[in-house]
């Protein structure tokens, strides 16, 4: 897919372990989600959670982007919920 439209979320945590936490939590998601017009990239370094969102038209985009960064938002709740 020729994307001419991307944005990279990038999210700093306190902590490498939880960095690690909410990048496993979130990856499974990566193949079953994509589609015709969008997809993602996660990686990890250290601390930060980078998520690549690419997107053949700009409503697309905003649609990865709103379901990305709702995976993120679970992901964290549920951290928070077993600190």
């Amino acid at each position: 897919m020729t994307a001419p439209h991307q944005t990279y979320l990038t999210v700093e945590y306190d902590s490498a372990d939880r960095a690690r936490a909410i990048e496993r939590s979130i990856r499974p998601e990566i193949d079953d989600i994509e589609g015709d017009r969008t997809t993602a990239r996660l990686s990890r370094n250290g601390r930060q959670v980078e998520l690549a969102v690419e997107a053949a038209d700009l409503v697309a985009l905003r649609a990865g982007i709103n379901t990305w960064m709702t995976l993120r938002g679970v992901a964290e709740d549920a951290l928070a919920g077993h600190s």
